[in-house]
């Protein structure tokens, strides 16, 4: 707790037996409740996360976002919910640092950026992140500002946000697209996004997503799908507002 301010973290996982006693370890002590929700894994992921504290919850439905939305419908009473994976490639130690701007009411909505990754594409080798994922990310962030204006740095999983704000933005992303809608939403709504440094390396295990060539095309796929289909729905938005000015 900070700023008596309850926090729940959120970890969404799949088949993450070796890594995720790690991360609920490594998660730091200002944190009141961790979630861990597995969905579908067929190693021993859940009893993991329950021997080592974690309430554990199922999502059957496969995908990165309907865990997340399964993790928060359990999540009960609460001021603040942090996302972070359950593979190890994020440091949960870093966790303070994007909890904190949060909790003191300084921001309702921070989001970690992987250093290294989209902010520094001049030098590709001190970073752990896959090169087409780097690559995505990067062309990501740029149409993002190219369509709607906003300047991210990185799409990347580890974030904290108020409740109040997360009910606001009606999740419904049940997949690869669950960070930029989160994102576009909330900048779309006028909340000031603070964008915190943090630390990031290569994941224990084979990624769900970059590691395969189906995943990173349906992750891009999801992405781009987010990032037009709000400029389409604020723009469509905007001509009606104008329409009826001018009447």
């Amino acid at each position: 707790m900070i700023a008596d301010k309850h926090i729940t973290v959120i970890i969404p996982a799949l088949n993450e037996s070796e890594s995720i006693g790690r991360v609920i370890t490594d998660i730091p002590d200002v944190v009141d409740h961790v979630i861990v929700v597995d969905n579908g894994s067929d190693d021993n992921t859940d009893m993991i996360a329950r021997s080592f504290g974690a309430t554990v919850v199922y999502e059957k439905n496969k995908g990165y976002g309907a865990a997340c939305l399964a993790g928060i419908r359990s999540v009960g009473q609460t001021d603040l919910i942090a996302f972070i994976d359950g593979d190890y490639s994020d440091y949960p130690e870093d966790l303070i640092d994007v909890v904190q701007p949060v909790a003191d009411g300084r921001y309702r909505f921070a989001i970690g950026c992987r250093q290294n990754t989209a902010s520094n594409y001049a030098d590709l080798s001190h970073t752990d992140l896959p090169w087409h994922q780097r690559w995505g990310n990067w062309l990501a962030c740029c149409f993002i500002d190219l369509l709607h204006g906003y300047k991210f740095s990185d799409l990347g999983p580890m974030r904290c946000i108020s409740l109040k704000l997360l009910t606001r933005l009606q999740m419904s992303d049940a997949n690869y697209g669950w960070t930029t809608e989160m994102q576009l939403k909330a900048s779309i709504l006028g909340v000031s996004v603070l964008q915190v440094p943090v630390r990031y390396r290569q994941r224990i295990g084979k990624s769900k997503i970059s590691g395969t060539v189906r995943g990173s095309i349906m992750a891009g796929y999801k992405i781009f799908y987010w990032i037009i289909r709000l400029f389409l729905h604020n723009h469509k938005g905007a001509h009606k507002a104008f329409n009826s000015r001018s009447m």
